[in-house]
């Protein structure tokens, strides 16, 4: 029997196996009218078919908290109760086939306003339909990015009410496990990296400050969170810069993870980079692996690792050497929605990826 397939407790949730879909952005939510930032017909069956595929756990893509912490004007959203109604339908039918329906609750920060990446994905004016990003310092991601808006101690408190109030939909949604974005060069890890955050105020300087935001939502989040359902937390373990270039760094990760675990989350989701265009990152098969594997051993976390995971013996091996706990996979079901099935098959132990009563016949 694989350890692949294996179940997964976390609090009082049990995941029926490790093998878990990474969020995705996808560009095609409602973008007019009531229904903006709601999820689609897209959504319905990029989602309910990995389900269906196998895998234990499928986590809808980066949601914003508010309408200006979308990356474009087609992201999700959940900063009203339509929306929640509108992902009702998406959670029911991943539950009935068995997976665990997960959401990642994001702000994109000063990486805000941009078109879809088939439009080009360039920064779209105000004037255009756009909005001013906002971030913790006035610094522009890059030399196409527009100058974002810094935000105020004020506003600062208004994103972590934000986050709290996304997290209470995503429950009355139906969805079982919440994940707070850091990663990616998004909002709250502009405010981890000191590449990006140059604040003298409490949410500035050294560590400590700089993790502030960070512990303050997750704290936010896990007090409206029940306690019998686990809470996650994504991660850019590196931002992949020199160590003579101010970063965010494996240490300060480890750091990280430790005050996060101390504030009831259960699961860090370990990627990497995003947050500096002039990042060389260092890819090949299940580079990130690494990072998952030292957070899980120094800071008693439970763990997910992602990127460059393709194979099923390659995914058993991470979890047997007990580098992770679990395994999100992103493009690799954007190319086999039925990986989890085939791999069962692989590691012979089909049995345990069962298939819909509809295609048994």
């Amino acid at each position: 029997m694989s350890l692949l397939f294996e179940p997964f407790t976390l609090r009082g949730l049990t995941i029926p196996n490790r093998v878990w879909m990474a969020p995705m952005c996808q560009y095609s939510a409602a973008s007019e009218g009531p229904l903006t930032g709601a999820p689609t017909d897209w959504h319905v069956q990029h989602l309910a078919s990995r389900a269906v595929g196998g895998a234990g756990l499928v986590m809808a893509e980066a949601t914003a908290v508010a309408p200006e912490g979308r990356i474009s004007p087609w992201d999700l959203g959940l900063w009203n109760d339509a929306q929640a109604e509108a992902f009702a339908r998406i959670t029911a039918l991943l539950r009935d086939q068995g997976a665990v329906p997960a959401i990642q609750l994001a702000h994109a920060g000063r990486k805000a306003s941009v078109s879809a990446p088939w439009k080009g994905g360039k920064a779209i004016a105000p004037a255009e339909g756009g909005w001013t990003p906002v971030a913790p310092s006035a610094l522009p991601f890059d030399s196409g990015s527009p100058l974002p808006q810094e935000l105020t101690t004020e506003q600062i408190a208004g994103v972590v009410r934000q986050f709290a109030d996304a997290a209470r939909r995503a429950l009355a949604a139906g969805f079982q496990v919440a994940e707070v974005h850091a990663a990616h060069g998004y909002l709250l890890h502009q405010f981890l990296s000191p590449g990006s955050n140059h604040r003298t105020d409490a949410y500035g300087g050294p560590l400590e400050n700089r993790i502030r935001l960070a512990l303050e939502v997750a704290e936010a989040v896990r007090a409206v969170w029940p306690q019998e359902l686990p809470l996650f937390f994504r991660v850019s373990a590196t931002d992949w810069l020199p160590a003579s270039v101010p970063s965010w760094t494996a240490d300060d990760t480890v750091v990280l993870a430790k005050e996060l675990a101390a504030r009831g989350v259960d699961l860090i989701d370990v990627s990497t980079g995003g947050n500096s265009p002039d990042a060389r990152v260092e890819v090949g098969p299940g580079y990130q692996v690494p990072f998952a594997e030292r957070i899980r051993r120094e800071a008693g976390l439970a763990t997910g690792a992602v990127g460059l995971i393709t194979e099923p013996e390659q995914a058993e091996a991470v979890l047997a050497e007990e580098r992770a706990d679990a395994v999100l996979l992103g493009r690799q079901l954007l190319r086999e929605p039925y990986w989890a099935r085939a791999a069962a098959a692989r590691l012979d132990d089909a049995d345990r990826a069962p298939r819909p009563v509809q295609y048994r016949y």
